[in-house]
């Protein structure tokens, strides 16, 4: 008889998303198993649990799946797992906390695609202002953006804090080019700016209809917030790539189901891959991103 294919699920908050298992069951895994409240001494155990509980044969048929709500701690851990393989004693593990990497990546290659349509243009060479951009989202889609050769400002409500999660972009993920705004000088900001992701959280605007007027150089406006009012006033949840009538640059929007429809598929993807790879692989947010450029 075949063994069955398990998903062994980490996180270190109370519980695992709904979202993620009901995607790991739609990607093909038979049995997903919950591992709630880890902390980082424990991964190992569980790492080498899962290893040696099986054949190398077997193992093809076993992955490990990173959530939570920290990107940074999420990275730690898929390292830690990497460190505690032993070839041929080795599964594939995909690191997605909040879905967060997956939503970056999402957004990120649909902006890339209206740019091309739209504008001509190649997504590099971009100003890019990233708002609420202290979150999971906006630090994944800045660290994206800069290695694609774009200058990418993230802005946050305090400037220490803001300036920390840019040197982790820039020092542990090798973006260099990203740089911390506040919101005090998010107007000067904005109306320097080619391209604006709304990250924030849900339900608050950070960019309404005067800050729209005064950026003359607007392209792409793309929003993740589903919930009322608009992170992005005359951004519609429900835009895909749409002329914003309240820009006076001819901007176009993109709203959060046009971005939510390419981070299932990248999430889809990501979790098949586990699921038919022959041999180990390790994703997050760089190879989510390379997935969305294929499924927009």
């Amino acid at each position: 008889m075949e063994k069955p294919f398990l998903l062994h699920m980490i996180t270190p908050e109370k519980n695992i998303s709904p979202f993620d298992a009901n995607m790991a069951f739609d990607a093909g895994w038979e049995s997903v198993i919950p591992y709630t409240n880890v902390s980082m001494e424990e991964v190992q155990a569980l790492v080498q649990d899962t290893i040696f509980s099986r054949s190398p044969s077997a193992l093809k048929r076993t992955a490990i799946f990173i959530g939570g709500r920290d990107p940074h701690l999420a990275m730690d851990m898929l390292d830690e797992t990497k460190k505690h393989m032993v070839p041929p004693f080795e599964v594939p593990v995909f690191a997605d906390p909040s879905g967060a990497f997956t939503t970056a990546a999402g957004m990120v290659a649909i902006t890339e695609k209206a740019l091309k349509e739209k504008f001509q243009k190649d997504f590099k060479g971009m100003k890019i202002a990233i708002l609420g951009g202290t979150g999971p989202v906006g630090a994944a889609s800045a660290v994206i953006s800069a290695k694609a050769g774009n200058d990418v400002i993230l802005i946050g409500r305090n400037l220490e804090r803001t300036e920390g999660v840019v040197k982790i972009c820039n020092e542990k993920y090798g973006s260099k080019s990203v740089r911390a705004g506040v919101d005090g000088d998010k107007g000067t900001i904005l109306k320097d700016s080619d391209i604006v992701f709304n990250t924030g959280a849900a339900g608050i605007q950070l960019m309404d209809d005067d800050l729209v007027a005064s950026s003359s150089n607007l392209k792409i406006c793309a929003d993740v917030n589903a919930v009322p009012p608009a992170g992005i006033a005359g951004v519609d949840v429900m835009d895909n790539i749409v002329e914003m009538k309240n820009s006076p640059s001819g901007c176009f929007g993109i709203g959060a189901l046009a971005i939510g429809n390419i981070k299932y598929k990248s999430q889809h993807d990501c979790l098949k891959l586990m699921h038919t790879s022959d041999k180990p692989v390790y994703l997050h947010f760089e190879h989510a991103f390379e997935f969305a450029q294929k499924d927009v």
